[in-house]
């Protein structure tokens, strides 16, 4: 983090979290909370939150560092671990976003994601090396909330300390100045790229996300590990590892140099696709069913209708 510091939008801050564990606390909701909640999902959710607190343990010295650093921080926070962010758990807010303002919506957040369970359960599941998992020392990292256009994010991959594939970000949507301007914001993200990253992270494969703002001046947004854990977007993993057929039919434009990297976009609207993390608001057992993931449920679900038809 020290060597890339100038070059992310806003500075980090960092906490130690307690023994890995997320401890709900919820005390600073204050009096206003204290009325009976609604029958709506979120006030059914208050209700079991405002039970749990009361046996649940509080580390008043913890939240009052982390309350300060939110204020210091003007006042709404990005929230995340040592690798995840819980953009998977984005629903579960009153706002349905990931802006945080106290330490309760951080852990309602963390508490809700299979982003951040996945970071504290198996952080090293998709590793091959066959020495023992080190001893991790998670921390709680805070960004000063930035209202960012989805359709300016882009993700890049580097293999070898070679950049050879940029991808945007928010796929699902379409957004007509990427598809006018790629040549331009490949070429921006190859000098960043060269200028910045290049030979200076400690990995030869890695995974970057970056901003390009209205300047046309890019932004760290972080690193991520090269490999299935990160989404790999508009690319597949059997491309990037392999690394061919990379450029395919989206290398148009006769600006692009044969060494540039495979830059990919969502080009129609014809292809807009929904979220990727509207599964998450559902039970994993209805997912796993939808998409036949799991044949035993699939094959138990078969059993029961069946048993139910005979009944009947």
């Amino acid at each position: 983090y020290p060597i890339f510091l100038l070059l992310y939008i806003k500075i980090f801050k960092y906490f130690v979290l307690w023994a890995g564990t997320c401890i709900v606390i919820m005390s600073d909701w204050g009096p206003r909370d204290c009325s009976p909640p609604d029958s709506s999902v979120h006030g059914i959710l208050q209700a079991r939150i405002l039970e749990a607190t009361m046996t649940a343990p509080e580390f008043p010295e913890f939240t009052t560092k982390v309350q300060e650093a939110i204020n210091s921080l003007g006042g709404s926070v990005f929230p995340k671990l040592n690798w995840s962010a819980p953009r998977d758990a984005y629903w579960i807010a009153m706002n349905s976003s990931l802006k945080c303002k106290t330490l309760s919506d951080i852990f309602l957040l963390f508490k809700s994601s299979d982003f951040i369970t996945r970071d504290f359960t198996q952080p090293f599941i998709h590793c091959t090396d066959d020495s023992p998992d080190p001893c991790m020392e998670y921390e709680l990292v805070l960004r000063k909330w930035c209202e960012l256009i989805p359709g300016a994010e882009f993700r890049c991959f580097v293999k070898e300390n070679k950049l050879i594939g940029i991808s945007q970000r928010d796929y699902t949507q379409y957004y007509d100045h990427i598809s006018k301007q790629k040549e331009e914001i490949c070429r921006c993200i190859q000098d960043f790229f060269r200028k910045h990253i290049q030979y200076k992270f400690l990995d030869e494969d890695f995974v970057f996300d970056i901003y390009r703002d209205s300047r046309g001046k890019v932004w760290l947004i972080d690193f991520n590990p090269f490999g299935e854990v990160t989404d790999s977007l508009l690319f597949t993993w059997d491309e990037l590892l392999s690394g061919t057929n990379l450029k395919g039919d989206f290398s148009e434009g006769e600006a692009l140099e044969q060494d540039a990297p495979a830059f990919r976009c969502t080009n129609s609207e014809v292809t807009v696709q929904p979220s990727p993390y509207l599964s998450y608001r559902l039970p994993k057992d209805f997912v796993d069913l939808s998409t036949g993931e799991d044949a035993h449920k699939l094959i138990d679900f078969l059993k029961l209708k069946r048993s139910q038809q005979e009944d009947d």
